[in-house]
């Protein structure tokens, strides 16, 4: 059985070519129908595309290879082979699984031990076992990675702390306040940090989220993707008062809010506390903010340091993980050497069972004109006869070859006494 994986990622090419050999939803079906029809259905395969990542998963006896996967994926989005080459990799057998296990797990992630990776493995299985195009061995190798991974964020703290400036912000808001479902939180820009924000947010299940934008429309676009509502940014200072949490990043060359502005909403606000952080460079919010009652402000600065010490406890429970992989990748090495002798536990089963099926019969037979006891004598000593015939001859050769290794898995095999002198 060979189990392989060939694909770029954000670790082996830069993002010009990963676009190029990414799949888009739309174009899956048929690049797994693409797929099935040049393995002649008879190797499995997923593919999981993503912005930072485009990796095939294949297992089978099928003759294809690494190399000819590598020209598919290629030739399907018709790039010279030449110039994907130096960014593919490839890995094979256990380094596969092992590849498949630190996927799932947020190992191998651009930011280490993040969760979104498991939730899009498991689209791309779906995706494939839909088109027919996964098995056994690729179904089960799946499982074992999403296993894994459950087991890897359970007993470690890989996703425990946040690592990027959008999670940091809304986990320091979740430390103030620890129901954000009663809270209401204003956005000050719409670019993709404060997106990523108001997602993170709506994620916690905020009470109520204000778009503040100098182009109100694409304010108003955002805040219609998040069920919230949209201002100009010329009309924070009416809303102000309303907001609990402000977390703010815009391209403004000067601070859009100040502190007369705050202590304006402080009054409003009846002094009830206010958590803001500033993300932007330069500065959106006034330093002297913080000096101000009821008010935590953070900088984008004071977020570096948690994501700094986070990633330093990530990178500690990855040590960890990677301990736990090692583990589950020869767990699932073991069952597929199982599964390759299969042919030998079925053949040996199949015997039994004909032998059993023959002497029944002639048991039955015997029925018919002698006594049940006769019939049941006939029975066992046939049987135990015909069963132990062939180990019994294999043994006796054995030892007259003196072949002591042969013999010693006799008694493990059949569970024997280990003297052979009792």
């Amino acid at each position: 059985m060979s189990i392989f994986v060939v694909g770029v990622n954000h670790k082996t090419a830069p993002v010009a070519i990963r676009e190029q050999v990414a799949f888009p939803a739309e174009q899956l079906d048929e690049a797994l129908a693409a797929l099935k029809a040049m393995t002649h259905g008879t190797q499995e395969n997923l593919i999981l595309s993503t912005c930072n990542r485009t990796e095939l998963y294949a297992a089978g006896t099928d003759a294809r290879t690494p190399q000819q996967l590598a020209h598919w994926l290629a030739d399907f989005h018709a790039l010279p082979p030449a110039q994907l080459e130096p960014h593919l990799f490839v890995h094979q057998q256990q380094d596969a699984v092992r590849h498949a296990l630190r996927v799932a797990c947020g190992l191998d992630s651009l930011i280490l031990g993040e969760p979104q990776i498991l939730g899009q493995l498991k689209t791309a299985l779906q995706e494939a076992t839909r088109r027919g195009n996964t098995g056994h061995n690729l179904s089960r190798l799946m499982q074992h990675a999403f296993t894994t991974a459950k087991k890897v964020r359970t007993e470690t703290r890989i996703g425990a702390n946040p690592v990027s400036v959008a999670f940091a912000a809304v986990s320091l808001a979740r430390r103030i306040f620890s129901d954000l479902g009663e809270q209401t939180a204003l956005l000050v820009g719409a670019g993709e940090t404060m997106e990523l924000v108001g997602r993170h947010l709506s994620g916690q299940h905020i009470g109520h989220l204000i778009i503040a934008n100098r182009n109100l429309e694409r304010a108003r676009v955002l805040a219609g993707s998040l069920n919230g509502s949209a201002i100009a940014l010329t009309d924070i200072g009416e809303h102000l008062h309303q907001a609990d949490v402000v977390i703010s990043s815009t391209a403004s060359p000067l601070p859009v809010i100040g502190k007369g502005m705050v202590e304006s909403a402080l009054r409003r606000r009846k002094h009830r506390p206010v958590f803001m952080v500033d993300i932007a460079v330069p500065r959106d919010i006034e330093p002297e903010v913080g000096d101000l009652d009821d008010v935590y402000l953070y900088t984008v600065d004071d977020l570096q340091s948690v994501i700094e010490e986070n990633l330093r406890s990530r990178q500690a429970a990855a040590e960890q993980a990677e301990t736990m992989i090692s583990n589950e990748v020869q767990h699932f090495m073991g069952w597929l050497r199982a599964q390759e002798q299969m042919a030998v536990i079925r053949e040996f089963r199949h015997q039994v069972g004909l032998t059993r099926d023959d002497v029944l019969e002639k048991a039955r037979r015997m029925l018919e004109t002698k006594g049940a006891d006769e019939a049941l004598n006939f029975l066992a000593h046939t049987l135990s006869n015909k069963l132990a015939h062939a180990p019994t001859q294999a043994m006796n050769q054995a030892a007259h070859q003196g072949d002591s290794h042969l013999l010693e898995q006799a008694r493990i095999l059949f569970n024997l006494k280990t003297d052979p002198n009792p």
